[in-house]
């Protein structure tokens, strides 16, 4: 079936360009083979992420139907890998130097970027995965045979940067302070406003399949999730983040004027572990009337 309209940039960064990760077994469906075989998407940590540079990437991508019409609804997370290409070709630079002259320097994240210099290696903490079987936590990702030890052939628009609390926190201050890092602006003000805005519809969120009751208190911006309604201590309508498949948690809260992070070294989303619920609620507990 052709497209009711051409994808915008907009549908890219709301991920509803029609095409995303299906979150079920990885073999339901006769598209999940063909992301497979094309070995453009990860069904779970990558390890590598994809062994195609951006150009070889595209194409293959390129090859594929979309799941939905561009619009419809939500689907995580291929509207970042796009972007990425996309930028790498609006900029005419890598997209890791394109994060690095107009994110990671202005801001001082000298630590952060798609590997880790040789030198700075034994600084790079272990990954470790639950077995499927027994719960039991393997080493995913070690330190001397890193992925992160060598630039990734696919720098992913959507995943894949290693970086320190530091370094996060300088992103997550920049964001909460509305684009600008101490008297530097690097994002323009209504830029930052419309990107921590819900842009999902009740109907998009009604048959965007993610977890089951998350559109019932979170919306989606562009590339982070949002609260819009407070069903818990740490729910606070506003609050604006995202919470990464290694481990991390990080949102900004404007009502609060706060950043708080969470890295841990167990892959997997953290929304499902006690450390998660603990440390949220912790960090509201600790807050001053």
């Amino acid at each position: 079936m052709p497209g009711n309209r051409p994808i915008t940039l907009r549908d890219l960064l709301t991920f509803r360009m029609g095409f995303g990760q299906i979150m079920g077994p990885p073999d339901a469906l006769p598209i999940q083979k063909a992301v497979r075989e094309r070995q453009i998407m990860s069904l779970g940590p990558p390890k590598p992420p994809t062994p195609h540079a951006p150009d070889e990437w595209i194409r293959r991508f390129a090859t594929l139907p979309l799941m939905y019409q561009p619009g419809e609804r939500w689907m995580y997370n291929t509207g970042s890998y796009v972007l990425g290409v996309l930028i790498e070709r609006a900029s005419g630079q890598p997209l890791e130097a394109f994060f690095r002259e107009r994110i990671f320097e202005p801001l001082g994240m000298k630590d952060t970027g798609f590997s880790v210099p040789a030198e700075k290696l034994d600084r790079l903490a272990t990954s470790y995965w639950p077995n499927a079987e027994t719960g039991a936590l393997e080493i995913h990702d070690g330190v001397a045979d890193s992925q992160w030890s060598r630039p990734p052939a696919f720098p992913d628009g959507g995943a894949g940067l290693v970086s320190t609390i530091d370094d996060y926190l300088a992103f997550g201050q920049m964001m909460l302070d509305k684009g600008k890092h101490g008297r530097e602006r690097i994002l323009w003000r209504p830029s930052v406003e419309v990107m921590t805005t819900d842009h999902l519809t009740p109907e998009q969120k009604a048959v965007s399949g993610f977890l089951p009751g998350y559109w019932d208190s979170r919306g989606w911006g562009f590339g982070v999730s949002i609260v819009t309604r407070r069903d818990d201590v740490a729910a606070v309508p506003g609050r604006f983040g995202w919470d990464g498949g290694y481990g991390t948690s990080w949102y900004s809260d404007p009502r609060e004027d706060m950043v708080a992070i969470l890295m841990t070294q167990r892959a997997g989303f953290p929304l499902f572990s006690r450390v998660y619920l603990d440390f949220w609620t912790s960090v509201y507990q600790a807050i001053d009337d």
